[in-house]
């Protein structure tokens, strides 16, 4: 019975498209319930489950693409685009998710240089990546006390995914996705501890891209979304 449970899990029913369309479905339940139906509390527990999610299919991402430079590229110029609209429609300086992304997979990257090379040039330049994204999530909000200025789900948002990426098989990855989703709750308290429920369907992933191609379907409906929440609101 143990050895069936345990190929179960090993090899895993979801493949990286069905859990990121489960993510994007719950974090469309988390903003809908924010902007539009705060009364109903249900729509940003189920939310809980995006940040897990999508943080660990973050850190696949970050490990086996081939053009790491285009990857990061990609999700910082998003991410850019974003904070522009953002700013000049709400005035708004509050970092997006796809900010803390993009702060984690240069810590990803950071600390890969740094156990490849194994050296004091790897030692400096993943201190000097991890001294410079503390100071951007923990420091620079006291420097901007009269902002809303704040990267989304903070430091532990951004440790996240590097937790994960530091995982050599699937077991380990899940403990250390566990740990940081629990300094993530620990630190934002409340409704993140629902993020938890999120474990069960990484625990089904079965490591596999899935037949549908959708690398860029979340550059594209995580806007998209967020302006027709924002038109509606309007309404």
């Amino acid at each position: 019975m143990l050895i069936k449970l345990r190929e179960f899990f090993s090899n895993g029913l979801l493949t990286n498209n069905q859990l990121k369309i489960i993510a994007l479905l719950a974090m469309t339940c988390d903003h809908v319930g924010k902007e539009l139906l705060p009364q109903f509390d249900f729509l940003q527990t189920i939310g809980r489950l995006a940040l897990p999610i999508f943080a660990y299919m973050i850190a696949e991402g970050a490990f086996y693409t081939k053009k790491r430079r285009k990857y990061l590229l990609n999700l910082a110029l998003l991410a850019f685009v974003c904070q522009l609209v953002y700013f000049f429609v709400m005035g708004s300086l509050y970092q997006c998710i796809l900010v803390t992304f993009s702060l984690s997979v240069c810590l990803i990257y950071a600390f890969d240089f740094c156990l490849k090379k194994q050296n004091l040039q790897g030692g400096l330049v993943a201190g000097a990546v991890l001294a410079a994204v503390i100071f951007i999530c923990t420091e620079l909000p006291l420097l901007l006390p009269r902002t809303d200025f704040w990267i989304d789900y903070g430091i532990w948002g951004v440790v996240l995914p590097l937790f994960v990426f530091l995982g050599k098989k699937k077991s380990s990855k899940l403990l250390l996705a566990a740990l940081g989703m629990l300094l993530l709750a620990i630190d934002l308290g409340g409704m993140q501890w629902y993020s938890f429920a999120a474990l069960p369907l990484l625990a089904l992933y079965n490591g596999k891209r899935g037949k549908w191609k959708m690398k860029n379907l979340f550059y594209i409906y995580y806007p998209a979304h967020l302006v027709v929440i924002y038109l509606v609101s309007l309404l």
